[in-house]
């Protein structure tokens, strides 16, 4: 193994455990500065897979393949973070791993999450613990109602997670989580939701991006706007937590905050990312470096970039949905200049799966904002009413 203190540099081999999306947009960044890029995961023909140098298929727990896999590369990061445990120690013995194991132990489990943040005075919701029907009930006596009742792990875009009004539906919402553990969190009033992408070297150094405004529909992200549209001091108290989170798991790679700001300001963590984000995706148009280029300089060592953003921007989610009425109309959509297109690579469009997203640019993010809205509705508007909106 390599002095974990020495930068990797360009030309020598990235590992990636994942291979969605994230990882095809880490790819491409990776092979713009010269590094060559292996993914490994259980799936074949994959987002990742198409652009990296190297796609090996196999299951998370087939050991004597990950260590195989890590020990042909200089580095191992992730894409996703529910990765197992034991196969981040797999790869860890024979190459760095970064993020760290421990990092993504933490995040991957949101009891674990929340219990970390309470413990290390990070502003939280409340929450409880719950194994049983019963105990779900208890817990809404505690951080009121109505409440969110979610899996501890496993969960990601609004799956794995059921609103309850009153304690008598608890036994149903218990019943259809399916799961033998679970977190009941506090339902937040809130103004709006923010997220924060945030990065550490090797040397503690670490940059922040400015807060980006989200906007979700069926728990899944559906339109970013950056700037947020937030006061200053609450951009500023929500990139101070971001550091803060960076030094107190000791990260190194990217790390997303995603926040609850409360009508007057305050500030509440939802959830945590150790990688690139969603909303980070308008990073690759809009600012100096991307989420994914500070991925990779993170991982290997070398000084971050610039996180300014250079125009107001925002970026719309492609879902499967968009498919569902024939191929979109891309050369509609991309008729408007400042728009741009960015597909995933994924063979099947299926209701709710991200397959892609679009970004624009403008004077000001709420411009930008409509600007990509227009182009999304005219992948599926009829000819004749596109032709009559120019």
């Amino acid at each position: 193994m390599r002095d974990p203190k020495s930068p990797i540099l360009p030309g020598a081999t990235i590992g990636v455990l994942g291979s969605g999306q994230l990882g095809r947009m880490f790819a491409i960044a990776a092979r713009r500065l010269g590094y060559r890029v292996h993914t490994y995961s259980p799936d074949v023909d994959t987002p990742t897979g198409q652009v990296a140098d190297l796609e090996l298929r196999g299951p998370y727990d087939d050991l004597a393949a990950v260590r195989a896999f890590a020990s042909a590369v200089d580095v191992v990061t992730f894409e996703f973070e529910n990765v197992p445990a034991a196969t981040v120690e797999a790869a860890a013995a024979v190459a760095p791993v970064r993020p760290a194991g421990s990092v993504l132990h933490t995040t991957q489990h949101r009891l674990r999450e929340k219990t970390y943040l309470q413990e290390h005075g990070f502003p939280v919701t409340p929450f409880r613990a719950a194994r049983s029907a019963d105990e779900v009930a208890a817990a809404m006596a505690e951080v009121g109602r109505p409440a969110l009742l979610k899996t501890a792990g496993w969960g990601y875009d609004g799956k794995g997670q059921v609103k309850i009004e009153a304690p008598e539906q608890a036994a149903a919402a218990w019943a259809a989580l399916q799961s033998d553990e679970a977190i009941v969190e506090a339902w937040v009033p809130y103004a709006c939701e923010l997220s924060v992408v945030a990065v550490r070297g090797q040397a503690g150094e670490t940059a922040v991006y400015a807060p980006i405004e989200n906007q979700h529909v069926r728990g899944i992200l559906d339109l970013s706007l950056a700037p947020a549209r937030v006061a200053a001091e609450v951009a500023a108290e929500a990139q101070a937590i971001a550091r803060r989170l960076l030094e107190s798991l000791e990260v190194v790679g990217v790390l997303c905050v995603e926040f609850f700001c409360l009508p007057g300001g305050k500030l509440l963590i939802n959830e945590l990312a150790p990688r690139p984000h969603n909303s980070g995706h308008l990073t690759i148009d809009a600012c100096v470096t991307c989420q994914f280029e500070q991925q990779l300089r993170a991982v290997c060592g070398l000084p971050l970039g610039s996180t300014e953003l250079l125009r107001p921007a925002a970026m719309a989610n492609l879902l499967g949905d968009v498919w569902q009425g024939g191929t979109p109309d891309w050369a509609a959509a991309l008729a408007l200049p400042d728009v741009k297109l960015h597909l995933y690579g994924k063979s099947e469009a299926r209701v709710g799966r991200k397959m892609g997203h679009l970004t624009a640019l403008g004077p000001t993010a709420e411009g930008a904002g409509a600007r990509v809205l227009e182009a999304r509705a005219r992948l599926t508007r009829s000819p004749e009413i596109t032709g009559s909106r120019g």
